[in-house]
């Protein structure tokens, strides 16, 4: 799983070492840093949730209920019956956690894939610039992607059926966005959802500290827009 982020660590790491002799920043500097930046954005996500409770201890990502279901939640915990839903809660989180582990070469095989023809507006734009480009411009292809691993992940979770019935039922009174009325889909867009942020985290925390990393493109590039 680490070969692909090593290949594209030492391709750009390579690079730098030429990169670094100038103070001239190059389209392909920027491209390079942007490159590097976002795949230890992907590792940082994955290292993070990918593990027993990445999910369910971080309550940045931590995955409940939708809408209306979290109002029946809290109806069964004041009746002193929340071990349904605290069984659902802890399911839908250990299904994202498995997912995310799963799925970096899909993460970075996307990234590889994307265009960065706007580099120079993508470095200057803001603290989470690259993240935000990668989701707007993969996004609806990496949910598709994710989907089956998602699915594969709560095919083991015996409260499945349970939820699907019980938000489907939901959706048809308009309670339950009917994206949310199948446990995949809802579980799959909350999965992206902690990874763009975790990773969104990571570029601001390069950005905020250029000189900090242990890579001269990075520095040099990320050293321009400090």
């Amino acid at each position: 799983m680490r070969t692909i982020t090593v290949f594209i660590v030492w391709f750009w790491a390579s690079f730098a070492a030429f990169a670094a002799e100038t103070d001239t920043l190059t389209p392909e500097d920027t491209t390079g840093a942007l490159t590097l930046a976002l795949a230890q954005s992907v590792d940082a996500a994955v290292d993070r949730l990918g593990v027993t409770n990445g999910f369910l201890d971080n309550p940045k990502v931590k995955i409940t209920l939708p809408g209306s279901l979290q109002k029946a939640e809290g109806l069964m915990r004041s009746l002193g019956i929340s071990k349904h839903a605290d069984n659902l809660i802890l399911a839908m989180n250990r299904a994202a956690e498995t997912a995310t582990a799963e799925a970096k070469p899909i993460l970075l095989d996307a990234m590889q894939n994307m265009s960065l023809d706007n580099a120079e507006d993508i470095l200057t734009g803001g603290d989470d610039s690259a993240t935000q480009y990668f989701r707007n411009t993969s996004g609806e292809a990496l949910s598709q992607k994710f989907l089956p691993i998602v699915k594969n992940a709560t095919d083991q979770v015996g409260l499945l059926k349970r939820y699907n019935e019980f938000a489907g039922k939901g959706a048809k009174f308009g309670l339950v966005p009917e994206k949310h009325a199948n446990i995949e889909n809802y579980v799959t867009q909350k999965t992206l959802d902690g990874i763009f942020l975790i990773m969104a985290e990571e570029e601001r925390a390069i950005r905020g500290d250029p000189m900090g990393q242990g890579n001269k493109l990075l520095q040099k590039v990320f050293g321009t827009v400090k």
